[in-house]
């Protein structure tokens, strides 16, 4: 029986089946099934069969623009090829006026207003099918155009969003561009802006001042491609001529658009037209320099707290109350003509349910201009991150994940789905930026699509589901394939009888021992398969053998040692006192084994300043005794007995200890510190006692002080944007490089709290921890009021996780393709072994494959992650990973089968790792590049033919614009003024570690309205998507990307909203100040604290709490997260973006 016949699907769940004797989990695969919770955060991946899909809604499309007497367009045609009247681009001229209306309700003069065909020349609409809707295939139809969604909000409700991108700029680099989709019957997607489908946002829908205009060549959406296939084509006006379809060749500049002026789109308000109350002021002139508070990731902000003088400033189209046309912000470009108000023609007479022109603006009498301008693109109409995230929560979250079947596509992290391991391990611990993987290496190529694979070795799993069983085959350890190495899995395959057994990586046959000899059945599996968790399951321990060990003997347990600055930054801000009373109560938590009394950890105590203070507190003492090592450049422990001591046999000495430190150091003027010596005397004391263990180094500022590893201060903003910016992620000595190296060898891994006032050169700083595989902790201008308490909570949580010490990995995989790079906390000494001091439960490994070889579509591919460590017990374990992936010869069924969040995750890092060795351009410049191939790669070989004008995504990649989009602005990549040197080093190292979890809500945060949560239900509100434009002066919304929680609250919110939440009376005076939500007895307050108790459950970090009034200077901070806007550091808004992607595509196509 060849492998891949094995199906891994063990008896039904829910019948008893025979037990793991001797192993420590309870029975396998026999426990009921809970109810798998809906998810509060959902996810999306790839096609599922039989997904209902909501009908078309009948009805009129106003995306078809006006077409003329006698050239009727047919909607439900099914012919395959362009009309003939097919229109290319219009290079219209720009306008400083109105956008035309989302819903199409205006019309030039003389077209009838009830209808836009002319009489009866053409059916309104698709007939709805009876049919149930099948879930489209891979790729699927973006429409600009899309009907209008739904509006229930009040007319209260003013946009006040940057604008989006200028009608002018985006006619000029876009003619002729849909988002549509060649997919054969398939129908559009909720939530894309069709009317049938709310908008998931709330109830306000998204037309928004100057948001993207395709040309009107394209504007048809495909609703007849249900059937088709193909762009509605638009006929020509009387006497026109049709261009050829092109796109300029100039790269768009993503310019601020001139300020919208007519008629405003649907019922809102006019965005600068008909007289409102005052809200905001505008956006400062070209040349007006705007002093701005930080706007960085404010939990790593470094900026001093900005100054009062912004209080009001706003990014954003002026509309405080403008009579007249605003100046515009740009000049018109040459060749386009300004027209005025958008309108054409005759005067325009007014619309039902649009104000008219703004006062003061006269437009009759204009000459009869050239054809109407296109009509903006709708941003409900392109691909919505929160659309797709609740599509795969519905479609996905309810069922469990069953790891049987190889190459299965698990749902997104977003999604809350329970997983029952049977052959597979579960996504919680590898997932895959694609789960069928091209059988060449030229395929792969021509794709671009990178082969790579996130894992998290330790990973936490929910209650509900079984840590991985812990298996013991004696003395003669885990059974190994004899020539690669690879251990007993699920996929190896028992021939003679069982008595030798083929090896799945690389096909040698060994011999299998006597002791674990067994018959098989009838089908070739062994009888014994259910009761051993190496064949039945795809992720399992096997306890290691003293051959695994250093040195050939058992390891003992880890110690944990706290190294504590005690210079007069720390002790003045209240730093010190604070980490010894912590230290008193946290002592009891530290990590231990399943069933065990106390943990086996030990741990010792050191101060510091310019020298450094080691303390005995031997059980025996009646007080402990400090002994000062001031040479620091020969670091050696000054005591061996006494120093790592039993929390429990310690206890009175250790607290008398923790009372002393404060006291000790309250007058101290000592405002130098080293830190090389730190670390080397953790090292030392480790080395002394023959054990693995962790330093939790407590530190506030630049070493300065004479001492090895000894920093000066280099920060240069002025090196931003230059060559020799990548100096600045780099470390400034090679000395910290060596001492991690020596580091890893011991097992002696580095967590760091970082509480600096100014710089203190985090990349230097960091690289001990990060080569180690430990943490860094940042809180800059640490305050004991506001930041204690998030200190407190990743302190607690840093000491109890979950962590292997001394570890090492290998990665195998079957022939045809092999592990080449590896990105993430660790350090490597060769080409295949990732080593690490300590691995915790947050941390990933991300691996990247190449092909050495051809893969066959019959055998796929096969990953085995195998991970070595020692538990905080001292138990020397094997933790392995088997996953089986498909192979395809088929372009299509690679793009089939992609996770695009695994996708951005690896690229993110790829890009992060890149700024250490070349230009921050030239790594942006090749993000944007791969991308565009991997899309012009599915368009060209897996897309029915289309007009070029249409932007065609795969179904599973549709989200990669707007996520890259996020990676492209990031602080690393893109950087504010007020992003610090010290900010950048941090974030670039937290992302290379963290997890596809983690990436997709830090690079796009999760925005939820609160005014809209049921106080009486459990779940969380409907997720609304990052743009401006989505929120409403009335409301309160909450914004999380796992290092920050905001709440916005609006000028206009109802004072017994205030009230309830933050326990004062009016707007004015809620405080800046509070790091966390008053606890209020009311329904509300209790609501919104669960819900933020919930989202600091489910990140890594404890979150630091932001509140931001509405026009208050904190706004631009929270702005910087609203990720489809244009950014104030230059980055593209989502719709721009779309169109330079699209631009992009197209020229690599031609």
């Amino acid at each position: 029986m060849s492998v891949n016949q094995q199906a891994h699907a063990g008896p039904p769940y829910g019948q008893p089946q025979p037990g793991y004797q001797g192993y420590q989990q309870p029975a396998y695969g026999g426990q009921s099934l809970p109810g798998a919770p809906q998810s509060q955060y959902g996810a999306y991946n790839g096609p599922m069969p039989g997904y209902q899909q909501p009908v078309p809604p009948q009805g009129y499309f106003p995306s078809l623009g006006f077409p003329s007497k006698g050239s009727p367009v047919s909607l439900n045609s099914d012919t395959s090829s362009l009309a003939p009247n097919f229109i290319g681009s219009l290079r219209a001229p720009p306008t400083s006026g109105a956008p035309p209306p989302a819903s199409g309700a205006s019309h030039p003069s003389g077209h009838v207003a009830y209808s836009q065909f002319e009489h009866g020349d053409v059916q309104n609409g698709i007939p709805a099918s009876a049919a149930p809707m099948q879930r489209p295939p891979a790729s699927q139809p973006f429409l600009p155009g899309s009907a209008p969604t739904p509006v229930s909000q009040m007319s209260t409700f003013q946009q006040y969003g940057p604008p989006q991108a200028s009608v002018q700029q985006l006619r000029n680099h876009m003619a002729g561009m849909t988002i549509g989709s060649t997919a054969a019957s398939a129908p559009p997607p909720a939530g894309l802006g069709y009317a049938s489908v709310p908008p998931v946002s709330g109830n306000f829908s998204a037309t928004g001042s100057g948001l993207y205009t395709p040309s009107s060549a394209s504007q048809g959406p495909p609703l007849t491609s249900v059937s088709q296939g193909l762009p509605l084509a638009q006929p020509p006006f009387p006497g026109q001529t049709i261009p050829t379809q092109r796109l300029p060749t100039q790269v768009p500049g993503f310019t601020p658009p001139p300020p919208s002026t007519g008629v405003g789109p649907s019922s809102y308000p006019p965005t600068t037209g008909a007289p409102r109350p005052p809200a905001m002021p505008g956006p400062p002139l070209p040349g007006q320099t705007v002093a701005g508070p930080p706007s960085s990731q404010p939990n790593h902000v470094s900026s001093p707290p900005p100054p009062s003088t912004m209080a009001g400033l706003h990014p954003g189209p002026p509309m405080s109350g403008l009579h007249g046309p605003p100046p515009p912000t740009h000049p018109p470009q040459p060749g386009y003509q300004m027209q005025q108000n958008g309108s054409f023609g005759q005067m325009r007479g007014p619309q039902p349910n649009y104000g008219g022109a703004y006062p003061g603006a006269p437009n009759y009498g204009s000459p009869p201009g050239p054809p109407p301008p296109p009509k903006r693109l709708d941003p409900d109409s392109i691909p919505s991150p929160i659309q797709v995230i609740e599509d795969d929560r519905n479609n996905r979250g309810s069922e469990p994940f069953v790891t049987g079947v190889r190459g299965q596509v698990p749902p997104l992290v977003t999604t809350n789905f329970m997983v029952k391991d049977q052959g597979n391990a579960s996504p919680r611990y590898i997932r895959c930026t694609s789960y069928n993987i091209p059988c060449t290496s030229d395929m792969a190529k021509q794709s671009q699509v990178p082969l790579a694979a996130v894992i998290k070795p330790l990973a936490t799993l929910p209650p509900e589901e079984t840590l991985p069983y812990l298996v013991d085959h004696g003395e003669s350890g885990p059974v190994r394939c004899n020539r690669c190495k690879a251990y007993m899995c699920p996929f190896m395959q028992f021939i003679e009888g069982g008595r030798r057994f083929q090896c799945c990586f690389c096909s040698c046959v060994t011999e299998v021992p006597p002791h674990y000899f067994q018959h098989l059945d009838h089908t070739g599996k062994r009888v014994d398969f259910y009761d051993r968790p190496e064949l039945s399951l795809g992720s399992y321990e096997f306890l290691a053998t003293v051959d695994y060990c250093k040195n050939n003997k058992f390891p003992s347990p880890p110690a944990f040692i706290f190294m504590i600055d005690v210079s007069y930054n720390a002790v003045k801000s209240g730093l010190v006192r604070l980490i010894c009373e912590e230290l008193k109560s946290l002592l009891d938590y530290l990590p231990r084994e399943g069933n065990m009394e106390e943990s086996a950890i030990r741990v010792g105590f050191v101060t510091y300043n310019k020298v450094l203070h080691f303390y005995n507190v031997k059980s025996s003492l009646a007080q402990p005794q400090m002994m000062v090592v001031s040479d620091v450049a020969d670091m050696f422990v000054p005591l061996l007995d006494g120093f790592l001591v039993n929390v429990n046999e310690s206890r009175t000495v250790i607290a008398s200890l923790l009372d002393q430190i404060p006291e000790m150091f309250a007058d101290t003027r000592e405002t130098e510190t080293v830190f090389a010596p730190v670390i080397q005397a953790g090292l030392e004391a480790l080395k002394a006692a023959e054990c693995a263990g962790k330093l939790f180094i407590f530190h506030t500022s630049l070493p300065i002080a004479e001492a090895p590893g000894k920093l000066k201060n280099r920060d240069d903003r002025k090196l931003i944007n230059t060559d020799k910016e990548k100096t600045l992620f780099q470390p400034q000595t090679s000395f910290y490089s060596n001492l991690a190296k020596d580091c890893v060898a011991q097992g002696c891994c580095v967590d760091l709290f970082l509480f600096p006032n100014q710089y203190l050169d985090v990349a230097t700083l960091g690289v001990v921890p990060y080569q180690t595989g430990g943490s860094i902790y940042k809180y800059a201008y640490f305050q004991l009021e506001t930041d204690q308490y998030r200190f407190l909570n990743d302190l607690r949580r840093d000491v109890q996780k979950e962590v292997g010490f001394d570890a090492v990995m290998r990665v195998r995989t079957s022939t045809g393709i092999r592990a080449t790079d590896f990105f993430g906390a660790f350090y490597m000494s060769n080409t295949t072994d990732v080593e690490m001091a300590g691995l915790d439960c947050d941390k990933t490994i991300t691996v990247e494959f190449k092909h050495d070889d051809k893969l066959s579509e019959d055998s796929g591919a096969l990953l085995q992650c195998a991970l070595l460590y020692t538990s905080c017990a001292g138990q020397r374990r094997l933790r392995i990973h088997n996953l089986s992936l498909n192979c395809c010869t088929q372009l299509a069924d690679l793009y089939r089968n992609c996770e695009t969040d695994t996708l951005i995750n690896y690229l993110a890092k790829y890009a992060y790792r890149g700024v250490l060795s070349s230009p921050v351009k030239t790594v942006r410049d090749a993000l944007i590049n791969q991308c565009a191939q991997i899309l012009a790669c599915y368009r060209k070989n897996c897309a029915s033919p289309s007009s070029a004008g249409q932007l065609i995504l795969p179904e599973c990649m549709k989200l990669l614009p707007v996520y890259l989009n996020c990676v492209l602005k990031s602080d690393v990549l893109q950087p504010g003024p007020e992003v610090t040197t010290d900010d950048r080093a941090y974030i670039r190292q937290l992302v290379t570690s963290m997890d596809v979890a983690e990436t997709n809500v830090f690079f796009y945060p999760r925005l939820l309205p609160l005014t809209k949560a049921d106080v009486d239900s459990d779940s969380l509100p409907a997720a609304i998507r990052n743009s401006e434009e989505r929120l409403s002066k009335g409301d309160i919304y909450l914004l999380e990307n796992g290092l920050n929680i905001f709440v916005w609250v609006g000028v206009n919110v109802q004072q017994g909203l205030i009230q309830n939440l933050f326990g004062v009376s009016s707007f004015s005076q809620i405080s800046n100040a509070l790091s966390t939500l008053p606890v209020l007895e009311n329904p509300f307050s209790k609501k919104v604290r669960s819900i933020v108790d919930m989202l600091q459950g489910q990140r890594s970090r404890y979150m630091k709490l932001i509140i931001v009034k509405q026009e208050d200077k904190l706004e631009m901070l929270f702005k910087h997260f609203l990720v489809e806007d244009k950014s104030l550091s230059g980055g593209a808004s989502y719709v721009d973006f779309l169109c330079h992607m699209h631009k992009e595509i197209r020229q690599l196509l031609s």
